[in-house]
């Protein structure tokens, strides 16, 4: 499906002459709009957007602007994905050392079970379309899991497709839904005899399904009324959770992670770091046993650089390898540039400083350095095509840019 812009406006003051040099050529390469505040920049962005025909991400420094710009986007677009990605922490306190008092604190972290829907909606937006435009904050910088491995989790359900429950159970299960006997809530599934049920993370709707040796009947139901929406011919399940791997990655990253800890505990050993020692073998050894018997433990995502795959230093997977595996091409808009731009280069520094008080102190592998944000220059290695949108751009985004369109005369 194509981006279609449905509203009553038209382009007036500087707008028109905006949208066609930010399009030209398919707006290509890194690019500033120097806009006045009530010039209508989001509408601008909103044409370009229409006419180059690209997947976008928009960047804002907080989630209350994204929310906002997240709307204003599905007024202008309302039958194409527009969708909001921002961290789905109502309350985060990070695992930390403070080494002045010799004090350590656990991680403490509440998730909004709705933010982590719209999160999910994103991503399966980007695998499934075209037409999609996601409003984040700088959480997309953030470690997200492979799009790959998610992708490969997908399950497809078909009418009259020969399959039994155990079958389907047992896939649901490897893809981190959790089998329930009341109450279906995001994620979860169960069985009723020849009922299957099911709530994926993205919708707020259930699959009911009816299946004996094969599928008989796939219906969408509301979870509140119970009534039928509509009956499926097929229906295609993501994994519940960004992180999945494959049983045989598992079996690997434990190993690195054994070969890993040994490393680190012939350092300790070596520089009479008895406590480090003790402390970090028994935090690991407890960790692994974790992931050996029910595929997770308290701070796996400290181990993900090893579940990923990735060499020491590589970058994490981010919301934008999701945009790569939609259109390498994708379009990334900075909004408030001048000010949006600073904070995403700051993430990374502030992440290593805390890690590396916990890893000094045998709280953590230095695999835990990996898990983190992307470096700017990481940042702009995979953002090839940027608008920066800023009425007050710094001379950082001027330098960027190829070309400074201003938008000064307001819409009258």
């Amino acid at each position: 499906m194509k981006f279609k812009l449905e509203t009553s406006l038209r382009p007036k003051g500087d707008q028109p002459s905006a949208i066609e040099k930010l399009s030209l050529g398919g707006a290509k390469g890194k690019q500033t709009l120097l806009g006045v505040t009530g010039s209508g920049k989001t509408f601008t962005i909103a044409n370009v957007i229409n006419k180059i025909q690209k997947p976008t991400l928009v960047i804002s420094h907080n989630k209350t602007l994204a929310a906002q710009l997240c709307n204003e986007f599905r007024e202008f677009f309302p039958h194409n994905a527009v969708e909001y990605f921002v961290s789905y922490y109502d309350y985060y306190q990070p695992e930390t050392y403070m080494v002045n008092t010799d004090t350590y604190i656990e991680k403490e972290a509440q998730i909004n079970q709705e933010i982590d829907r719209l999160r999910h909606a994103s991503t399966q937006s980007l695998l499934t379309r075209k037409d999609v435009i996601i409003v984040s904050s700088v959480s997309c910088i953030y470690g997200l899991g492979s799009p790959e491995e998610y992708k490969n989790t997908l399950f497809e359900l078909k009418a009259n497709q020969k399959i039994d429950r155990k079958e389907v159970a047992s896939k649901l299960i490897d893809m981190q839904f959790e089998r329930v006997k009341d109450d279906l809530r995001m994620g979860t599934f169960r069985l009723r005899g020849q009922t299957l049920e099911i709530m994926p993370v993205n919708k707020r709707i259930i699959y009911r399904i009816d299946i004996s040796d094969k599928i008989n009947l796939i219906e969408t139901i509301d979870p509140i009324r119970r009534n039928v929406i509509e009956e499926n011919k097929i229906i295609y399940i993501f994994p519940s959770k960004h992180y999945v791997i494959s049983e045989q990655r598992r079996k690997d990253a434990i190993e690195e992670i054994r070969s890993d800890l040994a490393d680190r505990l012939s350092f300790f050993e070596k520089n009479s770091k008895k406590l480090e020692y003790e402390r970090l073998k028994k935090r690991v050894n407890y960790d692994l046993e974790m992931i050996e018997n029910i595929g997770y433990c308290q701070g796996i995502e400290n181990y993900s650089r090893h579940f990923d795959g990735r060499r020491a230093g590589e970058p994490p997977f981010t919301l934008i390898d999701y945009f790569k595996e939609a259109d390498k091409d994708f379009l990334t808009v900075i909004d408030e540039s001048h000010v949006t731009i600073p904070q995403i280069g700051s993430m990374y520094e502030g992440d290593k400083s805390r890690k590396k008080a916990l890893i000094d102190h045998g709280f953590r592998l230095e695999s835990a350095y990996d898990n983190r944000p992307l470096k700017y220059n990481e940042f702009e290695k995979m953002t090839d095509n940027i608008i920066y949108v800023s009425a007050t751009p710094k001379d950082f985004e001027i330098n960027k840019s190829k070309k400074i369109v201003e938008q000064i005369v307001r819409p009258t």
